[in-house]
């Protein structure tokens, strides 16, 4: 039997004459999902859930998110107001029942591990000791059962400096953690409104594109540009003996949406 994880990211809601087509994506996306054969075990949602982190973002995430009729998990980006997150979601599934922005839930064949990166005032990452510390025990529950650790902020350099220097700044530290722990499958991201894969701490990076807007792939020390590029998200495949990480187009115009 085979097990799956939806990754979508970014989506980066808002309110008045510009919240239609953030919306749109999102929703989009979702039903791209529910058109997936077998539907995948869970999704999540890594950041920048709001443009401005504002009561009535979530409240507009809520509408979009709130008939979805798979596990959703949702993870704070830079873009968020944790406070503002849990007022809307707390004790819900989509904390994961918590009233925390760092929580685990343990499915019957994979734990969904979701960390806190968000830095007020700042658009770069931290996790700290103590949620560090906490990510150490999680992972040492459950060990012969596969695990996502699921972030916002990328934890590496991938290449784009504007997007470098604003990543997780206690990188290293995540990579001690998760290199003590062969059950974790991949180390999901965002932030960086593009799919870009790597490899680390034994395990696998895999940071998701934006359901609105891409980065361009701006090499070179320049601030890149947001595009209304094609739309897609990952899907984490387990297979029973690998891994393997698809990519699945969402605004193609061949590509199925399913209404929920």
């Amino acid at each position: 039997m085979s097990l799956s994880i939806a990754h979508l990211s970014d989506p980066h809601l808002t309110t008045g004459v510009l919240a239609g087509a953030p919306a749109a994506g999102l929703s989009r996306a979702l039903g791209r999902v529910l058109t997936l054969d077998p539907l995948p075990d869970a999704v999540v949602i890594t950041g920048d859930l709001a443009n401005r982190g504002h009561p009535e973002e979530y409240a507009a995430l809520r509408e979009v998110i709130g008939g979805f009729p798979l596990p959703l998990h949702l993870v704070a980006g830079n873009h968020d107001d944790p406070r503002a997150l849990v007022d809307a979601f707390g004790g819900t599934d989509f904390l994961g029942g918590t009233e925390h922005t760092h929580y685990v839930v343990d499915h019957p064949a994979v734990s969904v591990i979701v960390l806190d990166s968000k830095v007020p005032g700042s658009p770069g990452g931290r996790l700290g000791a103590a949620q560090l510390a906490w990510l150490d025990r999680e992972l040492a529950h459950r060990p012969d059962v596969p695990a996502v650790v699921c972030l916002h902020h990328p934890p590496i350099a991938i290449g784009i400096p504007f997007l470098d220097g604003m990543r997780l700044t206690d990188g290293d530290r995540l990579a001690e953690v998760v290199g003590r722990h062969p059950r974790v499958a991949r180390v999901l991201a965002g932030h960086a409104h593009r799919s870009v894969t790597a490899a680390f701490a034994g395990s696998t990076l895999a940071i998701a594109p934006s359901t609105h807007l891409q980065s361009g792939l701006a090499l070179r020390d320049e601030t890149p540009n947001y595009l209304a590029e094609p739309t897609s998200f990952l899907l984490h495949l387990h297979t029973g003996t690998m891994w393997a990480t698809h990519t699945v187009l969402v605004s193609d115009g061949a590509a199925p949406v399913a209404l929920y």
